[in-house]
């Protein structure tokens, strides 16, 4: 059985998105734990980051449902939201984390997150306990600031991002048992144009750009006064642009590249 599939990144974060909404001729795509790690795997499937579905939705434009290559399903994905706004011109997307919008501006696309969270059980965390800092260390990684930007994240803020052993803490970091539905990592570096950014994905691992994890490192940053909106936050993959002021929702502008179209030959994923 063949399915069609784009494949597209944002700045190095690659997905693989299937349209089944009906007008797409194909049908419905029942996603199973086993067929998202099979589709996800580098060596015997396509290969992402993340595999997205594109449904209908009663809400919006669109749904997008997101699996990571654990075979989980997970709340939101920035750079995921930027690729579908440029593949399909959605103006409005459901997903599990809210409501999402994007559009088109001077090349590149902007869509508009949830409001941050802030509240313990918004993370959530296991027990009640202070989220700006969050008193709790790893390591060296001390009082990250924990919010939910749609989903859930940690932000580090060090003095170089680059001699974290992130590899090695993320995955401690994601499973500790305070973090229910396990966490995002980030770690954070001041830069003299914004800030140099790492992100451990919960159930992907490192990757060379989190659209979330720029949003959470941004809100974090201006919520603690490091910075001011708007802010630039560089990752191996390339910048995003994230506005953000209190009482807001978050705004993220960056690039949103289509690579090739394919078939999914689902009989040999099985």
């Amino acid at each position: 059985m063949q399915r069609h599939f784009h494949k597209m990144h944002g700045l190095g974060n690659d997905f693989v998105i299937v349209d089944a909404r009906p007008k797409s001729s194909e049908g419905p795509f029942a996603v199973t734990p086993p067929l998202a790690r099979a589709i996800a795997d580098r060596r015997t499937g396509i290969g992402c980051d993340q595999l997205i579905v594109i449904d209908d939705s009663d809400c919006a434009d669109l749904r997008m449902r997101i699996w990571n290559p654990d075979g989980g399903e997970v709340e939101s994905c920035g750079n995921a939201t930027r690729c579908v706004v440029a593949l399909t011109g959605a103006k409005t997307i459901e997903t599990s984390g809210g409501v999402l919008s994007g559009g088109a501006i001077d090349g590149e696309v902007e869509v508009t997150l949830v409001e941050p969270r802030f509240g313990w059980a918004d993370i959530p965390l296991a027990d009640p306990m202070d989220t700006k800092p969050l008193p709790m260390a790893w390591d060296d990684l001390a009082q990250p600031l924990a919010l939910n930007v749609g989903n859930p994240h940690l932000v580090f803020f060090v003095a170089d991002a680059d001699a974290v052993p992130l590899d090695t803490l993320g995955p401690r970091i994601e499973t500790d048992p305070a973090f229910p539905e396990r966490i995002n990592v980030n770690v954070a570096e001041v830069t003299t144009n914004g800030f140099k950014l790492r992100t451990w994905e919960r159930g992907t691992g490192l990757t060379l750009a989190c659209g979330t994890g720029a949003c959470a490192a941004a809100v974090a940053a201006i919520a603690s006064k490091r910075a001011t909106s708007p802010v630039r936050v560089d990752m191996p993959g390339g910048s995003l642009t994230i506005a953000w002021a209190p009482g807001e929702k978050i705004r993220m502008r960056g690039q949103a590249t289509h690579v090739f179209d394919g078939e999914l030959n689902l009989d040999a994923l099985a």
